[in-house]
């Protein structure tokens, strides 16, 4: 299946709606092809600008997906606009929902102990036919790369998803992924405390008004200095609207 795209300033987002995007996860799993998704919002996009190496990183991902309403709304201001957006979150549960009747095998990486095996047992109830080949926090250090790869491969999952900060999990999956050998790998951010019920998901109001950014701001309070970048990227798509699919 080929990917339409529109670039925002440089990132080349998935132009696909939800349920081609499902169908184009599930062909990588069956052709057993290394797929890298990132779920990207204007955060990220403004990191990319500030940091070469992330933006590289960025366009060797083999899919990235617009799980933002600033991306969703940029697309359309700038008149190529997205099917949707696409959120990490409903992502896994149709790929964990799909995964039960195909005998996928699943490796959940990330967030503390404690929070990783609550969402593990959660999903387990949710989805009890799937395959939990492996459950590990994301409290490691770069010296223990080597041990989390050796068990993410023994395990061989068809499904890895990895829930770290998002400067740290997609760098790392970057890195990694050609020795994981896994199909589709995932940054989920904190899909896994939302899981855990750590958080709450927004609800479906705050969704249609593309205000689960401000949700989630209510919840933690300490990531104001990171929202204050969207203001940031609205006015740059603004003030450079004819520049930002050149770049």
């Amino acid at each position: 299946m080929n990917i339409p795209k529109v670039s925002i300033f440089g990132v080349p987002f998935s132009k696909l709606d939800f349920q081609d995007t499902i169908k184009l996860l599930c062909e990588r799993i069956r052709e057993r092809r290394t797929t890298q998704v990132i779920t990207a919002n204007p955060i990220m996009v403004m990191t990319a600008l500030e940091n070469p190496a992330y933006m590289a990183m960025m366009k060797r991902a083999e899919l990235i997906v617009p799980d933002g309403a600033g991306v969703v709304w940029a697309a359309n201001y700038v008149g190529n606009p997205v099917a949707e957006k696409v959120a990490g979150i409903d992502l896994l549960h149709e790929l964990l929902r799909i995964g039960e009747n195909e005998d996928w095998k699943v490796f959940l990486l990330g967030t503390s102990p404690e929070v990783i095996q609550v969402a593990a047992s959660r999903l387990k109830d949710r989805y009890p036919r799937i395959r939990l080949v492996g459950v590990r926090d994301g409290y490691f250090k770069s010296d223990q790369d080597e041990e989390v790869i050796r068990e993410i491969t023994a395990a061989e999952p068809d499904l890895l998803f990895v829930g770290r900060g998002a400067d740290t999990q997609e760098p790392w999956i970057d890195r990694y992924k050609d020795r994981l050998q896994v199909p589709v790998i995932m940054g989920v951010g904190g899909s896994f405390d939302i899981m855990a019920g750590r958080l709450k998901r927004a609800p479906k109001l705050f969704i249609k008004l593309r205000l689960e950014w401000f949700y989630r701001l209510l919840q933690e309070p300490a990531r104001y200095k990171r929202m204050l970048v969207l203001p940031k990227f609205a006015m740059k798509v603004m003030r450079e609207k004819e520049n930002v699919q050149k770049t």
